[in-house]
């Protein structure tokens, strides 16, 4: 891991580290906290039946409006499936491959690819609409088809964007998303937003010295509907029906209890990593604050050093939750305490 803005950076003459004026505001969000761009892929659709299945849920079953690539706007039930004909998904190569037997693995290549971007709560819903358009006309258009619409039902707005994953005129040419793809695409859409008066940055979590890896989406609604089953009041609750757990958090506090039992070391595997990566991210910082020294930014290159000071420490997932497990025994010991005096001493 090695921070972008120091790659980015040119030599000198004396080959001595300079920065560029892009390179300088880079650092000036990074350093302010500016808010960061979502932009991830959360899955693809193998065959036309799950791809009209997100097309009918990210427009809310026919709620709200989709636009495609060609300004049309379809609406109602019949959206997703007008979609995938116009599309042509039927005449994809892949569509006809087998499907997987149950607990096999699904080896077919994706029709679509479903991905989301995504701002902070408090960001106007339509500055992202707006910048959501540019980023896929520029992307996309002429060349992959896809369609798109806004999400306000949630605190951090945000928009779907499927993408048809074979080339409009050339066969066998595919849309393959990998990490620099995204980086990329986060970098670009960081800039319409900005276009769009929005302050918003893009750079890796590790440079920000976050740690913590963000889960899926539906990781994310499971947990979402379990909080708030948990929030209703005893006599609401009873006349629900209680969400199903998630398998993936049931997973993993069943691999942290092995752990824990494996001898408190255990706890510890792979921060070690973690450590490492920290110690890059931080002389890459340092390497960054003596360079705008040099080139007279002496208050830019304190905030730097302020912001490697303030990152929180390194700690793994496994380390997380036993911290938030103990914290929780700690705060529910004293309601099973016993009350009142304690018994005499009996000699």
């Amino acid at each position: 891991m090695t921070l972008d803005i120091v790659s980015y950076g040119r030599r000198g003459p004396g080959g001595t580290l300079r920065f560029g004026a892009d390179q300088i505001a880079q650092i000036q969000r990074t350093v302010g906290r500016t808010p960061e761009v979502m932009v991830k892929v959360s899955g693809g659709g193998r065959d036309i039946g799950g791809v009209e299945a997100h097309l009918r849920y990210i427009g809310r079953h026919g709620k709200l409006q989709l636009e495609t690539d060609e300004g049309l706007a379809p609406q109602g039930r019949g959206a997703a499936k007008e979609i995938t004909a116009d599309w042509q998904l039927a005449l994809c190569r892949s569509q006809y491959k087998p499907k997987p037997a149950p607990g096999q693995k699904d080896t077919r290549a994706k029709l679509v690819h479903n991905i989301v971007l995504s701002m902070p709560a408090g960001t106007p819903p339509d500055k992202i609409r707006a910048a959501a358009r540019v980023f896929a006309r520029e992307n996309f258009a002429l060349q992959y088809r896809y369609a798109m619409v806004l999400h306000t039902d949630q605190p951090h707005p945000h928009v779907h964007l499927v993408v048809k994953c074979e080339h409009e005129f050339e066969p066998g040419k595919r849309l393959y998303i990998r990490k620099d793809t995204l980086r990329q695409w986060r970098e670009q859409f960081a800039a319409l937003m900005r276009e769009q008066g929005v302050a918003a940055n893009a750079t890796p979590r590790q440079v920000r010295g976050q740690t913590r890896k963000p889960y899926r989406d539906a990781i994310h609604h499971r947990l979402r509907a379990l909080r708030a089953f948990g929030q209703l009041p005893p006599s609401d609750r009873s006349r629900h029906r209680p969400p199903k757990t998630s398998t993936f958090m049931r997973a993993k506090l069943a691999s942290l209890l092995q752990v824990l039992r494996s001898g408190p070391g255990a706890l510890d595997a792979g921060q070690e990593a973690m450590r490492s990566t920290r110690r890059e991210v931080v002389v890459d910082w340092r390497a960054t604050a003596d360079a705008l020294r040099r080139q007279g930014e002496g208050d830019l290159a304190a905030q730097a050093e302020r912001f490697v000071a303030r990152m929180p420490g390194v700690q793994t997932d496994a380390q997380r939750i036993a911290d938030r497990w103990r914290g929780t025994e700690k705060r529910r010991a004293p309601e099973h305490a016993p009350t009142g005096p304690p018994p005499p001493r009996v000699r």
